[in-house]
């Protein structure tokens, strides 16, 4: 009787009491939103009818007439109809009750000033208390605890949060706190709140937010967010720059980016260097707060005026560039020098010392010299740790889908190689005759090169939405052979595209520990 009232109650009005059982009598109440004169009877057993009189009746049958068929019907389809009830859940009861109201507690906890009334059994969940309680220690008899907190990350809102954790199935944990909250859970040796902490990380990387992560992921011994960090800045650091993210980039991890054959570099090499240029320089000026577009000017102004007060001294050499020298160090020089308006800049900017450069022109000269007299045709065999360490790095963004033909620029050993996209293909065809070059090309009948070719689209925050990679491999061309290496599939065709490529002209000639190249470590 009374779910039946609660069903056929009009909404937002006043409900009466219900009659009691054996009343016989219909429970009436005023209803201003009805004309006047009309009431209700509430009888088991019966349906809706309306009668003459305007009263409404459900015990007895002999009052429906004709014209109430149509009502009655639908009253009978909102008797069979589920009406669902979200009732309170245990576990929000539990959060209400025990950890917001602090019905109960048997334990007080201090901490930053502020005071939390728990419960022993709730807390034992935490392998931090759960040791404290279950030893010899005194606190396990002490019914208020006062808790230091060594990690300056820790505020009152994460000890909150983490503390509330215990009490509830779920805990939402926004990016910006995200840190504290891992700090507090991390102290307080709750592995599922980490577990949720990193899982947060991992999904919310971004430009604001990578460096943060990297070094909390560090500190807390989180590797795979880590790890996570790392892949974002290898594949957004050249092809989404900002000035805020060279800014926030420690050198330790510039200098794992810089050297990783997996860094998506866009253009050529020489455009890490100009990178690397932009970085130092707001390392040394992190007041500045100009943008993306005047950022490389304001560099060159700054290291001339720089050169001009320390002629003849490189500025790595000096004490406030040897800091920086260790990431210079990973640059790929020799296809820097190997362009010419390249070799000149890096020449006049005197950020690099001459002995680097010098000892890469004689590598270069060498294996020039090699390519043409000895016949050298390029790799016959995959050398990982050759190809990661040596390979030239170059890439290009596709902006909208069409058909493209590029080379990049330097001296590739006489190997004049273009790249062409059209139609979902990207295709590798050796130039010789058919299309001009600026520079020689070689004759040799078939020449080789070691490549690995990489794909990818990004969404705006940087996070990877698909990519497509080849491995390493060797091709063999002939003079104006062409060969398709990778078709691409609908999931890529989202653009922009960034087409990313590791080449490898000619293998380095093998040398002695002791003469390897102190500003490449790979050679």
């Amino acid at each position: 009787m009374g779910a039946l009232s609660r069903v056929l109650r009009p909404a937002g009005r006043t409900e009466q009491p219900e009659p009691t059982p054996g009343a016989g009598g219909a429970a009436r109440r005023s209803d201003a939103g009805e004309d006047a004169g009309h009431s209700f009877c509430y009888c088991p057993g019966g349906r809706k009818r309306k009668r003459s009189s305007g009263t409404f009746c459900y015990c007895h049958p002999d009052s429906e007439t004709d014209d109430d068929e149509d009502e009655g019907d639908e009253q009978q389809r909102l008797l069979n109809t589920p009406r669902r009830k979200k009732l309170k859940s245990t576990s929000k009861y539990i959060y209400q009750t025990l950890f917001l109201n602090g019905e109960n507690s048997d334990i007080k906890i201090c901490a930053l000033g502020e005071e939390w009334s728990l419960h022993k059994i709730y807390l034992c969940q935490s392998g931090y208390f759960s040791s404290m309680f279950s030893g010899s220690w005194k606190e396990s008899s002490m019914n208020i605890i006062e808790l230091e907190i060594p990690d300056q990350n820790i505020d009152i809102e994460a000890l909150q949060v983490a503390f509330g954790s215990l009490y509830r199935d779920d805990v939402l944990i926004k990016p910006s706190r995200v840190v504290a909250i891992l700090a507090a859970a991390c102290m307080l040796q709750l592995d599922g709140l980490i577990q949720q902490c990193g899982e947060t990380m991992k999904e919310t990387i971004s430009v604001r937010t990578v460096c943060g992560y990297y070094t909390s992921a560090g500190t807390y011994g989180l590797d795979s967010v880590k790890k996570k960090c790392l892949e974002w800045l290898l594949n957004n650091l050249m092809t989404h720059q900002s000035v805020e993210l060279f800014k926030e980039l420690s050198i330790n991890v510039m200098k794992q980016l810089i050297g990783s054959s997996n860094l998506f570099v866009m253009q050529v090499e020489m455009d890490v260097y100009t990178a690397l240029k932009k970085w130092m320089f707001l390392q040394l000026v992190p007041s500045w707060n100009g943008s993306l577009k005047q950022l490389l000017t304001e560099t060159d102004v700054w290291f001339s005026k720089w050169k001009k007060d320390f002629e003849g001294t490189t500025f790595l050499e000096t004490e406030q560039g040897k800091p920086f020298a260790p990431v210079f160090r990973h640059l790929r020089l020799q296809y820097i020098i190997s362009d010419l308006a390249s070799a000149r800049i890096i020449e006049q900017d005197s950020l690099v010392p001459s002995e680097w450069l010098a000892a890469v022109y004689k590598q270069q000269w060498l294996a020039m010299l090699r390519a043409e007299q000895d016949s050298e045709v390029g790799p016959q065999e995959i050398n990982k740790e050759e190809l990661e360490g040596n390979s030239m790095r170059c890439g290009r963004k596709l902006a909208k889908d069409g058909e493209y033909c590029w080379r990049w620029t330097g001296f590739n050993f006489g190997f004049d190689l273009l790249v062409t996209y059209t139609n979902r293909y990207i295709i590798f065809k050796r130039n010789t005759l058919n299309q001009p070059c600026s520079g020689s090309v070689s004759l040799q009948p078939r020449r080789s090169i070691a490549f690995r070719l990489r794909l990818a689209s990004f969404d705006s925050s940087g996070k990877l939405i698909c990519s497509r990679a080849t491995g390493y491999q060797i091709l063999t061309l002939e003079k104006d052979q062409e060969q398709v290496v990778m078709n691409l599939d609908s999931r890529l065709l989202i653009f922009p595209l960034y087409i990313c490529c590791n080449f490898l002209y000619i293998s380095p000639e093998k040398r002695t520990e002791s003469n390897r190249h102190p500003g490449n470590p790979g050679h």
